[in-house]
């Protein structure tokens, strides 16, 4: 709440969930949380949200989280062609596809929303290709598949996020600390599509931000600034790594508050400031619009609210 987060989707476990719930029935949930739990669990959500319900504005469930692949720096992510710094592998598969086919379409099929993580090339399109068989089988209806983080993606992969209606949530705080050693790892070539805010935008793709946190910093301000600028920390990259994916400070924000509140089936309720929607909202020390994005980290918060309640306010 001290860095004006005032809702998380959490990809958890089902002890994670009890978690929140012991908190909501005590009145010591301050933030909305949408608990998401692991898809490999979805008959197990199927009877859970049978016995009661999927929550309140508070605290929500029904979605499932799966992984294709692993990461780019275990050199883990899932590419087309070898890692340019490790010729023996191209990554791997953290999941038995068959397996996770089956807990998609099954999930799917049961109206729970598929947030699975996809981070190399050929993960992101192995996934697209997934949803687009699941849209196909289980026919048309408001799912929201979200692939999380969608890192590095094929050239084709763009227009195909935008016609299946497949949202990337991503995290432009790893655009800058990625951005150091990335090309080492992958090379010139496929760095171009690499958190590609600016193409995924263009194509018309439905962007949300998040942190990724514990990997990353949850603060927002810093996520602004990574996508506003792309400057890595070790300075190497002043005027921004992979510049032409630099997108503007309306359409960042615009990812980390409507786009990330449509991504949470959210965005009727929260995510603007318009008459009839709760009253979550952050006050800072100044205009991010009148800052240069240099100095967007330094601002401070100065007041958090959730649904009308001050639930922080910065001493001074």
């Amino acid at each position: 709440l001290s860095l004006g987060v005032t809702q998380t989707h959490h990809m958890g476990t089902w002890t994670d969930l009890e978690t929140f719930r012991r908190a909501r029935a005590d009145g010591r949930l301050k933030m909305r949380v949408y608990s998401v739990v692991p898809i490999s669990t979805w008959e197990r959500l199927q009877d859970f949200v049978a016995e009661n319900g999927r929550g309140d504005d508070f605290l929500w469930w029904g979605g499932l989280k799966g992984f294709v692949d692993g990461s780019l720096g275990s050199t883990t992510a899932w590419f087309y062609e070898p890692y340019s710094d490790e010729p023996g592998t191209s990554g791997l598969l953290t999941t038995d596809t068959a397996s996770l086919r089956r807990w998609a379409k099954a999930g799917d099929a049961a109206g729970f929303q598929l947030i699975i993580h996809a981070i190399g090339d050929q993960a992101n399109d192995w996934l697209l290709d997934l949803y687009e068989e699941t849209i196909t089988e289980n026919g048309d209806r408001d799912r929201r598949p979200r692939i999380e983080h969608a890192q590095h993606l094929s050239p084709d992969a763009f227009s195909r996020f935008a016609e299946l209606g497949v949202i990337p949530a991503m995290q432009p705080f790893h655009a800058i600390d990625d951005g150091r050693w990335a090309e080492k790892r992958i090379g010139p070539e496929r760095i171009k599509t690499t958190y590609a805010f600016r193409s995924l935008l263009d194509a018309g793709a439905p962007l949300a931000f998040g942190s990724d946190w514990t990997v990353a910093p949850m603060d927002v301000r810093q996520g602004l600034y990574a996508a506003l600028t792309r400057r890595t920390f070790d300075g190497a990259n002043p005027d921004g790594w992979v510049p032409e994916e630099k997108i503007t400070l309306e359409e960042a924000l615009g990812a980390y508050t409507m786009g990330s509140a449509r991504a949470g089936f959210m965005g009727e309720k929260v995510g603007s400031l318009q008459p009839g929607k709760f009253a979550d909202l952050v006050i800072l020390s100044q205009d991010l619009f009148q800052l240069d994005p240099l100095e967007i980290p330094a601002v401070q918060v100065d007041l958090t609210m959730v649904d009308g309640e001050i639930v922080y306010h910065r001493e001074g």
